[in-house]
């Protein structure tokens, strides 16, 4: 008779509760993003009219609450009233596709690909904010206002910045040589 395998082995050999705990800092990385995506916006809805404008950094920086319809950057913004729930609904159904796309990616990179899964954590913790806000609104709340003299940049949000800066680490991590890419590269045997 088999003696029963101890719960230890259960653990290395890929249970895929064991492959979420091994990722855990990772998530958090996720849930911290979104936390301070959501609070900001908050701050913002709560203290700034809509359309209002604060001055941050002279010459650099305004904190503008704006709600965009659109997707990054105002991209495909509805042209108005009347085309508003479809044009959310819409968007919310590519934003949930997009997510899903990125949990799966999430969910296969190995876990000492550190990089990547940092950069990943940020994609999703920015892309659960926006969807959020999509959903529960119909448009995002952005208030990021960057300019230099009278040349603003479109404005964004924190997880925009989340999103950015997570896929230029992505790129970067594809730009490397294939063993730099683990934190920690399994020694060639022999």
């Amino acid at each position: 008779m088999d003696a029963a395998p101890d719960s230890s082995e259960l653990v290395v050999t890929g249970v895929p509760e064991a492959r979420w705990r091994s990722k855990a800092a990772f998530l958090l990385v996720t849930l911290a993003v979104f936390a301070l995506d959501q609070w900001s916006k908050w701050l913002v809805e709560v203290h700034l009219p809509h359309l209002a404008s604060v001055r941050i950094v002279p010459g650099f920086l305004n904190f503008t609450y704006v709600r965009n319809t659109g997707v990054a950057f105002g991209l495909f913004a509805s042209g108005g009233p009347g085309g508003g729930v479809a044009h959310a609904v819409a968007l919310s159904l590519v934003g949930a596709f997009a997510l899903g796309v990125v949990l799966v990616y999430f969910w296969r990179t190995p876990v000492d690909d550190h990089l990547l899964l940092t950069a990943l954590a940020l994609v999703l913790g920015g892309a659960i904010g926006n969807l959020t806000d999509r959903v529960s609104g119909g448009a995002v709340t952005d208030f990021i206002d960057v300019y230099v003299s009278t040349h603003h940049w479109h404005t964004f949000n924190v997880a925009d910045s989340a999103i950015t800066v997570g896929l230029l680490l992505m790129a970067w991590d594809a730009l490397r040589p294939r063993a730099a890419r683990r934190a920690h590269p399994v020694a060639e045997a022999g």
